[in-house]
C-alpha cells in the first residue's frame, strides 16, 4: 500500500476554528494535503471526495456519513476517508480501510495529531494482514478466505515459489503435498490461498494472490496500433495459461520508449514500460535471434531479450515461458522472474515507543521473520503480527544475526533485522549488507540515533560539525581509534563517544578524554546520557577536566563539546558559527 501522505492528493475539510487549526497542522506536514473550501461544508466535502485520493474530515462522523452516503461506489475506487473529532482525540478510518489505505492514513493522522486511531476492519483489529493489503492483485473468494483466517479455520497456502509474504497466522499453512503447486487438488474441499501467476480454477473457498512474476517483452514496427499490441499480449498469455494480473512490467528496446502503441498498452494494464539499450539486449542469449532485427535496431532480439532482462536486468534469474510470437506489426515474448527475498534493516530508535518511526512499525508488521538482539526484540514484540517467526540472540552475536537474516531473505522470505537507534550507525546494517547479494531487495529504515536522543536531553551540543567515534577496540585496533580521536580533537569537532566504557574496557575513555583535553579548554562541557528515553534515564554534566569515567558504562553516550561549546542555563549549546551575543 503506497504512503498516501507523500503519493496522493489529500483533501482536508473543516468547519470550526479548531478543525481548521488541526487541518493546518496536517497541511504543514504533508506536501500533498490541502484545505478544500466550498460554499458550505457539505459542498467542500463533496469536492474533496470528487477531486482527491483521500479525505480527512474534521467533522462529526454522522454528518460525514449523511453527506457521502449518496456518493458511495465501491471500495476499490472510492477515496479513503478519515474523520477527526473536534478535540483531535480520535482519527476514525471511516472508508477505504484496506483497499484505499484508510487504515494507514488513520494511523498517520493519529501520529501527527497525537490522536488515537480507530480502526474497525476485522483483520487489522486482531493484527492480521488483509488479503487486499499485501500490495498484489487478489482474486476469488477474498471475503470467505479472510473470514476463515480470522475464525482460525485451516487455510492451505499453496505457492508456486517462496514469495516474501508477511507473517500469516498458524492456521494458514502449506499442505503436506500440493500435487504440483497451485493447480494441484489438495482434497478435502477446504479453504485455499493460492500464490501463482497461472490461470487456475476458482471456487467459493479459494482466493488467489497474483505475484509480480511475469515480464512481457514487446517489439513492434513504428506506428503499431495499441489494439494490436494488447490483443497479441492477451492472446499469448491466455494460450500459456498465465494471468495478466501478474505482469510486473512491459519491456522493450530504448528505441521503442516513445512508441505510443506499446506505451498505451502498458498504461491500460497499469504497469511500467522498461526499455533497454540495444547493446544490453544483444548480450542476452535467446532461442530465436533474427539478423533482420539486428540490422534494424542493433540487436538480434527485442521481445525475448527484453522479457528476460525484465525490470532489473537480471536475466540469469528469469525463465522464458513463451518465445517470440508475432503479428504483422508486433512481437511478444513472456518470461517468469524468480522471487526476490526482502530484507528490511530497521532502526528502532533509542528505546521509547514514541521515538520509533511509523515506518519501522510498518516494516515489523510486514515481516514474516524478525531477527535481532533479545533485549531489542522485547521492546517491539507487541508490534509483530500473529505467526511472526522471531530469531533472537544475545550480546556478541552480531555476525551470526546478520548471516541468519540474510539467509532467511535469500530463501525468499520477508525479513526484518532490527537494531537500536539507527541500524546504519554502529548497528546491524553494515554486517548484514556485507553478506547480502543480488537475490535480496534491501530496505533501510532510519531511526533516531542514541546521539540524537542524548543531544536533545543535553540541549544543543550537536549544533555544529561533530564526529562519532566508537571506543570499542573489539573489532578496531586501539591505534586506529586513537588516531581518529586525535583527528577529531585537532579539527575541533564536537565528539560523540559510543561504546565508551565497559567492565572489560575501563581505560579507553580516560585515554580518549586525555587526547581531547590537549586541544580543548579544561572547562569544555561534557555530557553523559545513560539510557536515553528508556527507564533509568540519567543526564550528567561535567567538563573535560572534571569528568569521572566511573559514571559511564555501555548504556551511556558521551558528548564532548568543541572549543566554542558553552553551558547556557544548564544546557550544552554549540553555536552554529555565529558570534555569541552578550
Amino acid at each position: 500500500m503506497p504512503d498516501l501522505t507523500v503519493t496522493s492528493r489529500i483533501g482536508l475539510v473543516a468547519a470550526t476554528a479548531a478543525g481548521r487549526r488541526h487541518a493546518g497542522t496536517v497541511a504543514a506536514a504533508w506536501p500533498h494535503a490541502r484545505l478544500v473550501e466550498g460554499e458550505t461544508v457539505a459542498d467542500a466535502l463533496r469536492s474533496a471526495w470528487a477531486g482527491c485520493d483521500a479525505v480527512v474530515a474534521f467533522l462529526a462522523t454522522g454528518a460525514v456519513v449523511r453527506i457521502l452516503a449518496p456518493l458511495l461506489g465501491d471500495k476499490h475506487n472510492d477515496p479513503a476517508v478519515v474523520v477527526v473529532d473536534e478535540a483531535a482525540r480520535h482519527a476514525v478510518a471511516l472508508l477505504g480501510g484496506h483497499a484505499g489505505g484508510g487504515n494507514d492514513l488513520a494511523e498517520q493522522v493519529g501520529a501527527l495529531l497525537e490522536a488515537r486511531p480507530v480502526i474497525t476492519t476485522a483483520t487489522d483489529a486482531v493484527g492480521l494482514p488483509g488479503l487486499d493489503t499485501l500490495g498484489w492483485p487478489v482474486q476469488g473468494a477474498i471475503a470467505a478466505v479472510s473470514r476463515a483466517i480470522l475464525d482460525g479455520e485451516l487455510v492451505q497456502l499453496i505457492a508456486d515459489a517462496e514469495w516474501p509474504l508477511p507473517a500469516l497466522p498458524p492456521n494458514v499453512q502449506p499442505p503436506a503435498d500440493t500435487h504440483g503447486g497451485a493447480d494441484g487438488d489438495t482434497g478435502g474441499g477446504g479453504y485455499r490461498l493460492l500464490v501463482t501467476d497461472r490461470v487456475v480454477p476458482l471456487d467459493e473457498r479459494t482466493a488467489v494472490l497474483r505475484p509480480p512474476s511475469l515480464v512481457a517483452g514487446v517489439g513492434a514496427s513504428r506506428g503499431v496500433p495499441a489494439e494490436e499490441v494488447a490483443e497479441l499480449l492477451h492472446r499469448v498469455l491466455a494460450e500459456a495459461g498465465l494471468h495478466p494480473a501478474s505482469l510486473r512490467c512491459l519491456a522493450s528496446a530504448d528505441v521503442k520508449a516513445d512508441e505510443a502503441g506499446i506505451r498505451s498498452t502498458a498504461d491500460v494494464l497499469g504497469v511500467p514500460l522498461v526499455t533497454w539499450p540495444a547493446t544490453r539486449l544483444a548480450a542476452i542469449d535467446v532461442p530465436h535471434p533474427s539478423e533482420v532485427v539486428r540490422a534494424a535496431v542493433g540487436t538480434p532480439s527485442v521481445a525475448e531479450a527484453a522479457a528476460l532482462l525484465g525490470a532489473d536486468g537480471r536475466a540469469e534469474h528469469a525463465t522464458l515461458l513463451v518465445g517470440k510470437t508475432a503479428t504483422a506489426m508486433a512481437t511478444v515474448a513472456v518470461a517468469r522472474h524468480a522471487p526476490r527475498g526482502r530484507l528490511a534493516v530497521v532502526g528502532l530508535g533509542p528505546g521509547a515507543p514514541d521515538l520509533r518511526t511509523p515506518r519501522a512499525a510498518a516494516e515489523l508488521r510486514r515481516a514474516a521473520v524478525v531477527v535481532g538482539l533479545d533485549q531489542y526484540l522485547d521492546q517491539v514484540r507487541d508490534v509483530f503480527r500473529p505467526g511472526t517467526r522471531v530469531l533472537s540472540s544475545g550480546l556478541g552475536a552480531e555476525e551470526a544475526r546478520a548471516r541468519a537474516a540474510v539467509a532467511e531473505a535469500a530463501a525468499g522470505r520477508a525479513v526484518a533485522l532490527v537494531g537500536s537507534g539507527d541500524a546504519g550507525v554502529y548497528a546491524m546494517a553494515s554486517p548484514a549488507l556485507e553478506y547480502a547479494d543480488e537475490r535480496i531487495d534491501v530496505v533501510g529504515v532510519p531511526g533516531v540515533t542514541a546521539a540524537l536522543a542524548a543531544g536533545a536531553l543535553l540541549g544543543a551540543p550537536l549544533g555544529h560539525d561533530h564526529a562519532y567515534v566508537s571506543l570499542s577496540d573489539l573489532h578496531t585496533p586501539w591505534q586506529v581509534i586513537e588516531r581518529r580521536v586525535t583527528a577529531a580533537a585537532e579539527g575541533d569537532f564536537v565528539t560523540v563517544f559510543y561504546n565508551p566504557r565497559s567492565r572489560a574496557r575501563d581505560w579507553q575513555l580516560g585515554k580518549a578524554l586525555g587526547v581531547l583535553a590537549a586541544h580543548r579548554p579544561p572547562d569544555t562541557p561534557v555530557g553523559v546520557v545513560r539510557n536515553a528515553s528508556r527507564p533509568g534515564e540519567r543526564v550528567h554534566l561535567a567538563t573535560v577536566a572534571t569528568l569521572d569515567p566511573a559514571v559511564v558504562d555501555m548504556y551511556s553516550v558521551v558528548v564532548v563539546g568543541n572549543s566554542d561549546t558553552r553551558l547556557v542555563a544548564g544546557r550544552m549549546v554549540t553555536p552554529r558559527g555565529y558570534r555569541w551575543r552578550s
